[in-house]
């Protein structure tokens, strides 16, 4: 685990303060992060070594902290977490970097909104990358509206649901504002249809653990893309696929192909 945090910096969108990092070989191909629910750009992507491993081959490694986590905003109204409003802030950071085109990164939630990034701005996307989250994107993830309450409870030892203890007490490792993801929770779940995801015509990789009871299957999404592969990432549930190596060599495979390297 790589505990040494980049300096982050911030911009405004849609009224919001959002903070971001931007690393790595500023002349290099530029990689946007879009982290997981009750995550952040440091937990998701700097400690399980993400920004190392990209930034060693020769990106630019830029990733956001999602509004309502990390050292954004964290407002209180569930209607200000659709995934298409955070696919704005993505868009907007790349506006606010001026990057006309990035490769685009996700995991669980942040695949989602990589997805609705990709459709809405899909001359600004120069390939996807799904993590965490497969054909739960049109599916569906399951209940998960116990994990608001177990959010909002007084304490871990008030929560029974199994899924709702693991969410809870990985926010409070994390010292989240644990109301704000409960609204988030509420409303970033937004489902995408097989025929949208279908237009989803840039280059994807969908990359998801043999033991992830949670995102459904790689294959099945990206049979729904004209440009997509999957990837299993062997014995490896929702939380430890991450920073799996099996992942990440998948990932730098993929973009050496499409980069020319």
């Amino acid at each position: 685990m790589n505990l040494n945090l980049p300096s982050f910096s911030r911009f405004r969108h849609d009224g919001l303060e959002l903070a971001f990092f931007d690393e790595g070989n500023p002349a290099g191909e530029p990689v946007l992060l879009i982290h997981g629910f009750a995550s952040s750009a440091s937990v998701n992507w700097v400690h399980p070594g993400w920004l190392k491993t990209l930034g060693d081959a020769g990106y630019r490694v830029i990733a956001i902290d999602n509004r309502g986590h990390g050292r954004s905003d964290k407002p209180h109204d569930s209607a200000l977490y659709h995934p298409p409003l955070m696919a704005g802030d993505a868009a907007a950071l790349l506006d606010h970097l001026g990057i006309p085109q990035a490769h685009v990164m996700g995991y669980s939630m942040g695949a989602r909104i990589t997805a609705f990034l990709a459709l809405a701005h899909p001359h600004r996307v120069r390939s996807v990358v799904f993590g965490g989250l497969g054909i739960g994107m049109v599916d569906g993830v399951g209940d998960w509206d116990p994990i608001a309450g177990a959010l909002l409870a007084p304490s871990l030892d008030d929560v029974s649901h199994e899924r709702g203890r693991m969410f809870r007490a990985f926010a409070d490792q994390t010292k989240s504002d644990r109301q704000a993801l409960a609204a988030c929770i509420m409303t970033s779940r937004d489902l995408l249809t097989a025929a949208e995801i279908s237009r989803i015509e840039a280059p994807a990789l969908v990359a998801v653990g043999t033991k992830d009871d949670l995102a459904g299957s790689a294959q099945a999404l990206a049979e729904l893309m004209p440009h997509a592969r999957a990837v299993d990432i062997p014995g490896r549930d929702h939380m430890l696929s991450v920073g799996d190596r099996v992942f990440k060599k998948a990932v730098l495979e993929f973009y050496s192909e499409l980069d020319g390297r």
